[in-house]
C-alpha cells in the first residue's frame, strides 16, 4: 500500500474526479430543472427524481461486488464513457421522442451509473493510502465532490439561463470524455477474487457476507445507518425537492432570474459541502466521532428558520437568503458527518469486504430518498399557499429522530 496522500494515482483520482463530479452536478442540475420549468408540477418533478434513484438503489451493491472483484480504475473508465454516451443520446433524442419519458430514462441511467460508480471511487482510497491518512484522503474526496458541485449548477445555471439546455449536455458530455481518458493511467492495487460458482451465486454470497457482517460484527454500523435513513426521509429529500419547487415555482422571483438563482444556491449548498469537507480534514485529529450526533441535531434545527421566514416574510429574496443560509449550514455539518462516517467504516472493514460493504451503506441509505422525494412532491402540491407547514413538518420528524438517535452514535 502507498504510505503517502498524495501519491501520483490518488492525485489523478482526485482530477478526474473534479472532472466528472462537475460534469454530473451540471447535468443532474439542469435537467431536472428542464423539466419543472416546462410543467411547474413539484408532484411530477418529485415523481421523476424518486424514479430516478430507482436503478442508483439496484446497481450500488453490484458496485460495490464489482469494486472487490474487477479494477476498480476499469470500472471508473468505462462508467465515465458509458455516461458520455447517455448525455450523448438524450441530445440527439430530446426533439423525437416523448420528453418527459426520456428525461425520466435518462435520470435513471446517470443516477444509476453514479451509484454502481462511486463505490470503486471510496474503495479505492484504502488501497492507495495508509490508514493514518483515510480521514484526510476522505476530506480531500468529499471537498473535491463539493467544489465540483458549487461550480457545475452555478455555471450551468448561468449557461442554462443564457443559451438553454444543449450548450450544458455539449459541456458535461466533454467533461466525461476527459475524466475517462485521465483515468486511464491511474494504477490502483488490485488482487483478483476468485469466483464462487456463477456470477449471480457470487452476487448473493458477496452481499450476504456484506449484510452479515455489518448485522453480527459491527452492528453499530447498521444502527447509525438507520438513523441515516430517517434523515434522508424526512430532511433530505425535502431540500431536494422544495428547494427547486420553492426558488423557482413559489417565491416572487422573476422566473429568468429565479432559474440563476437555483444555479446560485446549488452552489452556496456546495460551498457548505466544500467547507464541511474542509473542515473535516483540518479538524480530523480533534472531531470525536462519538459527538456526530450533536452534527445530526444542528442539521434538524437549521430547517426551522426557513418554516418561519416562510410565515413571516413575503418578500422572494428574504425568503430565498433565508432558506439558502440554512441549506448552507445543513451542507456543512452533513459532510463532517459524511466523512467521519465514512472514515470509520473504512477502518473497520476489512480490505476484502470494503467496497461491498460501502454500497451496501450507499444502497440502504439511498432507499429512503426516492420515498422523500415522491412525499414531498405530493405534499407541496397539496399544501400550495402552506409550503412552510411542510419545512415545518420536516423539521420536527427530523429533530425527534435526530435527538433519539444521540445513544447510537456514543457507542462508537
Amino acid at each position: 500500500m502507498n504510505q503517502k496522500l498524495c501519491s501520483k494515482d490518488f492525485i489523478l483520482v482526485v482530477i478526474g474526479q473534479i472532472i466528472s463530479l462537475f460534469g454530473n452536478a451540471a447535468i443532474r442540475f439542469a435537467l431536472p430543472l428542464y423539466l419543472l420549468n416546462l410543467t411547474g408540477s413539484s408532484a411530477l418533478y418529485g415523481t421523476v427524481t424518486a424514479c430516478a434513484f430507482i436503478p442508483a438503489i439496484l446497481l450500488s451493491p453490484v458496485g460495490g461486488i464489482v469494486a472487490d472483484r474487477v479494477n476498480k480504475r476499469n470500472v471508473m473508465v468505462i462508467l465515465d464513457f458509458f455516461t458520455a454516451a447517455v448525455i450523448l443520446a438524450f441530445a440527439l433524442l430530446m426533439n423525437e421522442v416523448n420528453l418527459i419519458l426520456l428525461l425520466t430514462v435518462t435520470l435513471m441511467l446517470l443516477y444509476g451509473i453514479a451509484g454502481a460508480y462511486q463505490p470503486s471511487v471510496q474503495a479505492s482510497i484504502p488501497a492507495l493510502v495508509s490508514q493514518d491518512h483515510f480521514m484526510a484522503a476522505n476530506s480531500i474526496i468529499n471537498t473535491i465532490s463539493s467544489f465540483a458541485s458549487l461550480t457545475g449548477p452555478v455555471l450551468g445555471g448561468i449557461l442554462y439561463s443564457a443559451y438553454g439546455l444543449k450548450p450544458v449536455l455539449s459541456v458535461c458530455v466533454v467533461c466525461f470524455l476527459i475524466s475517462a481518458v485521465m483515468e486511464i493511467f491511474i494504477k490502483i492495487p488490485f488482487q483478483r477474487q476468485a469466483l464462487d460458482g456463477g456470477i449471480w451465486k457470487t452476487v448473493r454470497t458477496d452481499f450476504t457476507e456484506s449484510i452479515r457482517f455489518i448485522r453480527t460484527k459491527k452492528p453499530v454500523i447498521g444502527k447509525a445507518l438507520l438513523v441515516v435513513c430517517g434523515i434522508n426521509l424526512f430532511l433530505s429529500a425535502m431540500i431536494m425537492v422544495a428547494l427547486p419547487y420553492l426558488i423557482t415555482e413559489v417565491l416572487d422571483i422573476e422566473a429568468a432570474q429565479a432559474n440563476r438563482l437555483y444555479g446560485f444556491a446549488q452552489g452556496i449548498l456546495a460551498a457548505g459541502g466544500l467547507l464541511g469537507g474542509i473542515g473535516a480534514g483540518v479538524f480530523a485529529k480533534k472531531l470525536e466521532i462519538r459527538k456526530s450526533g450533536n452534527l445530526v441535531r444542528f442539521c434538524a434545527l437549521c430547517v426551522f428558520p426557513m418554516s418561519v421566514s416562510l410565515i413571516l416574510f413575503s418578500s422572494g429574496m428574504i425568503n430565498y437568503l433565508v432558506i439558502t443560509a440554512c441549506c448552507f449550514l445543513i451542507m456543512v455539518c452533513s459532510t463532517i458527518f459524511t466523512v467521519q462516517m465514512m472514515s470509520f467504516v473504512q477502518a473497520e472493514t476489512p480490505q476484502h469486504l470494503i467496497g461491498k460493504v460501502i454500497s451496501v451503506i450507499f444502497t440502504v441509505a439511498m432507499c429512503s430518498q426516492p420515498l422523500g422525494n415522491a412525499l414531498y412532491g405530493v405534499l407541496f402540491e397539496l399544501c400550495k399557499g402552506f409550503e412552510y407547514a411542510v419545512v415545518l413538518c420536516s423539521g420536527i420528524v427530523s429533530l425527534v429522530i435526530a435527538v433519539s438517535a444521540g445513544a447510537v452514535f456514543r457507542k462508537f
